[in-house]
């Protein structure tokens, strides 16, 4: 298959695209709405209904791939974040599976995020661990281990010293909000990435969101081993994911991506034991 429809679905805005996927390029004008306010599951799902029509013609029996901002288990929403807290424990991909009359697969937004970078931008060819965050409203987090995806790390939420939540503390949406310099913003970034870096021993660090295009302003001011990179592919990320992990059967990789993962890092016991 070389074709397939993502679709992303945000707080302020949900987007569409048939996405070619050898290229990692979208072939389709990218459809764009607002998300209706109040963020409610059957309004959302509507315009993802309205969104699949406009793309049918062009990408008639692709797969699609569905990206939503919460902690996405076994096809149910287990948080909300920007939408309604209807979603909170809702069978969210039966849902969206019986308006649209068609199979997706669904999965958390940074998650769609960080395995597009894995495949078509920042981290590419990266044989190892890769961490994406995403600096906005909040931060979100994606882990992918050699092109395997690891599910919904919500490293936003860590506890850091006397900051709980450490997202509250060091957003971009803080930054905004209280007018902090790019200067003041790394210092409290600093110990975010020095954290992960203690825990996870990472490869390399890709640093997404809307902020990442002033990514000269404060990537250079962190001090870390790991490099550190802003994302490449910007607001088509959790489009080109969401279609890619559809493609290449999200649910396998997903749930072997762990598996692998701990394969790979058990020590095989000694013949004869």
């Amino acid at each position: 298959m070389t074709q397939a429809i993502g679709i992303d679905i945000g707080g302020t805005g949900i987007k569409g695209g048939l996405v070619d996927l050898e290229r990692g390029e979208l072939i389709s004008e990218r459809v764009k709405r607002a998300t209706p306010e109040g963020g409610e599951p059957d309004d959302i799902v509507q315009v993802v209904v309205g969104i699949l029509a406009e793309l049918a013609d062009a990408g008639d029996r692709a797969a699609v791939g569905v990206c939503f901002p919460a902690v996405v288990r076994n096809g149910r929403t287990m948080s909300a974040a920007n939408v309604s807290k209807k979603w909170i424990g809702l069978a969210a991909e039966q849902l969206f599976e019986r308006s649209l009359g068609h199979d997706i697969t669904f999965v958390n937004d940074a998650d769609a995020a960080g395995y597009a970078e894995s495949e078509y931008g920042a981290a590419k060819d990266v044989d190892g661990l890769v961490i994406m965050t995403t600096l906005g409203t909040g931060i979100g987090s994606a882990l992918i281990y050699r092109n395997l995806l690891v599910p919904n790390a919500e490293l936003g939420h860590i506890d850091i010293g006397e900051h709980t939540d450490y997202e509250t503390h060091a957003s971009n949406l803080v930054r905004e909000r209280k007018e902090l310099s790019w200067k003041h913003w790394a210092s409290r970034l600093q110990p975010y990435y020095a954290t992960l870096e203690k825990l996870f021993s990472p490869d390399l660090f890709v640093v997404g969101g809307g902020v990442s295009k002033h990514a000269d302003e404060f990537l250079p001011l962190l001090e870390l081993d790991t490099p550190i990179v802003p994302a490449a592919l910007r607001n088509n990320a959790g489009i080109l994911g969401a279609a890619a992990l559809a493609a290449h059967g999200s649910g396998q990789r997903v749930t072997r991506g762990a598996e692998q993962l701990v394969r790979e890092t058990t020590p095989t016991p000694p013949s004869g034991s």
